[in-house]
C-alpha cells in the first residue's frame, strides 16, 4: 500500500493535524501516515525558514530522503502552503509521488492578493498579531481558520505547540515571502492531483482553489460549511473523500 506525506500551512506543524491522522489511519490501514515539518516549524522551529519556495521543498524532500520515505512512490497531501509546497515538489521532483492532494491553497500567478488572503479577514489578521497572551491568540486563530464551534482542548494543544516549539514572526513573514514569490507556472503535473476546498473559508478565498482547477481542468471537492482548516474542522469527512477519490482513480485505471 502507497504511504503519505502530510504537510502542514503558514506557522502550523505536524502536531496541528490532530485527530485527522487516526482517520487517515483508519481509511488507509496498510499505509504509514508521514508528518513532515516545513523548516522553521515543529522540530525545526529553530532551523532559518527560506524565502524560495522551492528552497524549502528541497529541504522538506531532504527529510524524507534521510528518513527513508521516497523508496517507493507516495502520496503527498498539503493544507494551504503545505499544498503549494506539494505542487512544487510535483514539479521537481515528479518520480516521487503517485498522487496529491491540495487543500485550500493558492498561487501568485493566478488569484491576486487580496483573494490569496481574503480582504475581509485584515483586521481580524491585525488583531490577532497584537495579542500578546499566547493562549488568547491561538484561541483567536482557531476561531479565524476554523467554523465549527471547537472544545479547549484544541486550543490548549496548540497552546502547548507553540509553547513548546514557538514559530517566530520572522518564519511566518519569510514563508509569506516564499508564498508571495512562486508562481505554479503553465505545465500540468502529470500524477493525479485533487483540489479540495472550503467555500466557507474566511482566510484564503475558495476563488483560489477554483482558478487552479479551471486552469488544469482538475478534480475538486467542496466541503459545504468548513473553514480554512478543513482537517481540524472535519476530519472524518475529508479523510473519507481521499479514500473515495483514490478508490474512483484506480478503477479509472482499470
Amino acid at each position: 500500500m502507497t504511504d503519505w506525506i502530510l504537510l502542514r500551512g503558514l506557522g502550523r506543524e505536524s502536531a496541528h493535524w490532530g485527530d485527522f491522522i487516526s482517520q487517515m489511519q483508519q481509511q488507509f490501514p496498510d499505509s504509514q501516515i508521514h508528518c513532515l515539518d516545513l523548516p522553521g516549524t515543529g522540530q525545526h522551529y529553530q532551523q532559518k525558514s527560506p524565502i524560495s519556495l522551492p528552497k524549502i521543498t528541497r529541504i522538506v524532500r531532504a527529510q524524507a530522503m534521510e528518513q527513508g520515505i521516497l523508496n517507493k512512490p507516495v502520496r503527498l497531501l498539503g493544507l494551504s502552503l503545505g499544498g503549494m509546497v506539494v505542487w512544487d515538489w510535483l514539479k521537481q521532483f515528479p518520480e516521487d509521488a503517485s498522487h496529491a492532494v491540495m487543500i485550500n491553497s493558492s498561487f501568485a500567478d493566478l488569484s491576486p492578493f487580496w483573494d490569496r488572503l481574503n480582504w475581509r479577514s485584515y483586521l481580524n489578521i491585525l488583531r490577532i498579531g497584537a495579542i500578546r497572551d499566547v493562549q488568547q491568540r491561538e484561541a483567536a486563530i482557531l476561531k479565524l481558520v476554523c467554523n465549527r464551534n471547537h472544545q479547549t482542548e484544541v486550543v490548549d494543544a496548540w497552546l502547548q505547540i507553540q509553547q513548546q516549539r514557538p514559530v517566530s514572526a520572522k518564519t511566518i513573514g519569510r514563508q509569506l515571502l516564499a508564498a508571495g514569490l512562486y508562481r505554479a507556472g503553465k505545465a500540468k503535473p502529470k500524477q493525479p492531483v485533487l483540489i479540495v476546498s472550503s467555500p466557507m473559508d474566511r482566510l484564503v478565498s475558495v476563488e483560489c482553489s477554483r482558478a487552479v482547477q479551471q486552469k488544469w481542468q482538475l478534480p475538486m471537492l467542496a466541503h459545504p460549511w468548513a473553514g480554512h482548516d478543513l482537517s481540524v474542522d472535519d476530519s472524518p469527512w475529508l479523510a473519507e473523500q481521499l479514500a473515495n477519490w483514490l478508490r474512483h482513480d484506480s478503477q479509472q485505471q482499470d
